[in-house]
């Protein structure tokens, strides 16, 4: 089982951060009472933090990289392995100006040369059909006390169904104090929220992988 963490926090260790890691626990305590000890010993957890990669913003090419991921060769490249190779997709941002951070947008962006199932029914596509399996994904949300959220899951929701990730849930955490660093740690419900989503993302990917 592969598990990928993506933050688009500019704050290390902060509430975003303290969250994805709630997801963590709950996916770790999951696979633990579902898989074997060799199975469990072999699940992977990678923690990207966008904020220290450097990757420049989508250049709209406007035609298939392939057999490339993107034309763009950066530190996006190995994040689109891991966001092939995995399990379940755990996605973490603070809300900026009622959406996504900029770390986060630009992510999604480069992410557009990953061709989406056939919404029109349609057989002609600029972009190479990847055969990707389905992925569980989820996400966590953090904003100050007037904190907006439905624009921000609305562009989470568009990435998921853009890369064939079924969604499975969203935490949506209010900070009292949005200059205070990490109050998400003071925070028993978001963080069994977190844990519980960590734990429905264990059961739908084990589920619709059959095991």
């Amino acid at each position: 089982m592969k598990t990928l963490l993506i933050s688009g926090s500019p704050t290390k260790d902060g509430s975003t951060e303290i969250l994805l890691d709630a997801v963590a626990g709950g996916i770790k305590e999951s696979l633990n009472k579902k898989l074997s000890p060799e199975e469990v010993k072999d699940s992977v957890f990678d923690l990207i933090r966008l904020n220290e990669l450097k990757f420049i913003p989508c250049q709209s090419c406007g035609e298939s990289p392939e057999p490339k991921f993107c034309f763009f060769d950066d530190d996006l490249s190995d994040v689109y392995v891991k966001l092939v190779e995995c399990d379940i997709v755990v996605m973490g941002t603070p809300i900026f100006f009622d959406s996504v951070s900029g770390q986060m947008k630009m992510f999604i962006d480069r992410c557009s040369c990953f061709r989406p199932p056939d919404f029109e029914g349609t057989t002609s596509h600029m972009f190479k059909k990847l055969g990707l399996t389905r992925r569980a994904g989820g996400a966590v949300l953090v904003a100050g006390e007037r904190g907006r959220f439905d624009l921000a899951q609305s562009v989470l929701k568009g990435f998921f169904k853009w890369t064939e990730i079924d969604a499975h849930g969203f935490v949506l955490y209010e900070s009292p104090d949005f200059r205070a660093k990490g109050l998400a740690n003071e925070n028993t419900p978001a963080l069994e929220d977190a844990k519980a989503l960590g734990k429905t993302l264990v059961d739908k990917a084990l589920g619709e992988e059959g095991r």
